[in-house]
């Protein structure tokens, strides 16, 4: 704002620019451990695109080895914090027009991750570069969209707008040409004199997304932001994302919990388990690469048939891994081995559902879904 008005920018403030100096990068507190190839390959890209001098090369976004640890709670006087690690060894780089997608459930790290490399919070290890070409038009350098909504309830849509065009330093010519634009492209006109505390919950996200994408900001993080829209604005959202990102300089950063978002416009995704980065590729990559095997379900009608169910599966495909069980509901990871040829798979089946009396049995691919689920899952054996 001081820029705007012209005037004396006072970078050594004593009142509102009081902050601790700036220090080196810690090293990571932790080794890799057990990593998948692809995810340790991303850890070596990441570490050699922060040494290059060649900018054109450059990645976007950059995270290094990033781990963040918080002090948790005291049980007693005479207890030790115990540290809540939100991230561990996070390595990945966004290239230059590429949509990236952190994919995981709730408290995977996702959140922790985007508000280290926006800097809202500093990373007690690792490292963030973000590198943009200089020749590059844009008025401002980051567009950011939270978790959660970060608004003035008693101002309308109209005067965030054009608040924040005015922070991002368009000029007003150009600020109302690019409100007129998202204006019309989100169909905001009814709403442009609403305030905020009176829009409904898809409407305040929609606002959100649109003021990160204000400005045509090079480096674009995205933290689920279509949580509460409804389908016709999620997919405004990500037609918009795509049309501002491909085929640019820019790249995009992209939290979400929905694989059907991250399929719609993510050129890859990385999923994230309990803060460590699991697996990192693009989806037909990671569909080739962890959706081989076949998954098996079954019901089994009575609870006291379930460990006869379970020997006799064990019996009958030796390789099968199992995953998870539920009462009286069983799934298995079954290899291509054990599973070809198909019609004698489901003769065998077959005789377990007679034999058994199974309420029902199913057996398929493994999606992509079901990777995710299943890694969530594996975590917490």
């Amino acid at each position: 704002m001081e820029t705007k008005c012209g005037k004396k920018i006072m970078r050594k403030d004593p009142v509102f620019r009081i902050s601790p100096h700036s220090r080196g990068a810690r090293p990571n507190p932790e080794e890799p451990v057990d990593e998948d190839d692809d995810v340790k390959a991303e850890r070596q890209r990441a570490a050699t695109a922060l040494t290059t001098s060649q900018a054109g090369e450059k990645p976007v976004i950059i995270a290094s080895c990033l781990h963040k640890e918080y002090a948790g709670q005291k049980k007693s006087c005479f207890s030790k914090r115990r540290k809540k690690i939100a991230a561990r060894n996070i390595s990945f780089c966004v290239k230059k027009g590429e949509i990236l997608g952190l994919l995981g459930p709730n408290g995977a790290g996702k959140s922790s991750s985007i508000r280290m490399i926006s800097g809202i919070t500093k990373p007690t290890a690792g490292e963030v570069a973000t590198c943009v070409s200089k020749t590059n038009n844009t008025v401002s350098f980051l567009g950011y969209c939270p978790q959660e909504n970060v608004l003035w309830p008693s101002l309308t849509v109209r005067e965030h707008l054009e608040i924040f065009a005015a922070i991002k330093g368009l000029r007003k010519g150009d600020a109302t040409i690019a409100i007129s634009r998202l204006v019309d492209t989100f169909k905001l006109h009814g709403q442009l004199d609403v305030q905020v505390q009176k829009l409904t919950a898809g409407a305040a996200r929609k606002l959100c997304f649109v003021l990160s994408i204000l400005g045509n900001s090079p480096v674009l993080l995205l933290d689920e932001p279509s949580t509460g829209m409804d389908p016709a604005g999620q997919q405004q959202m990500w037609q918009v994302i795509q049309a501002s990102i491909k085929n640019t300089e820019k790249g995009a950063l992209l939290a979400t919990h929905y694989l059907a978002e991250a399929e719609a416009i993510c050129d890859r995704i990385a999923i994230m388990v309990s803060g460590r980065l699991r697996c990192i590729g693009s989806i037909q990559h990671l569909k080739d690469k962890l959706g081989k095997d076949y998954i098996l379900e079954l019901r089994v009608k009575e609870a006291a048939q379930v460990t006869c169910v379970h020997t006799e599966i064990l019996k009958l495909f030796p390789q099968v891994a199992p995953q998870e069980r539920y009462f009286s509901f069983l799934v298995y990871k079954l290899p291509l081995a054990d599973v070809y040829p198909l019609s004698q798979t489901f003769r065998k089946l077959e005789a377990v559902k007679h034999n058994f009396n199974l309420e029902e049995y199913s057996l398929s691919q493994c999606t992509l879904e079901k990777v995710g689920h299943l890694l969530w899952f594996v975590s917490f054996l």
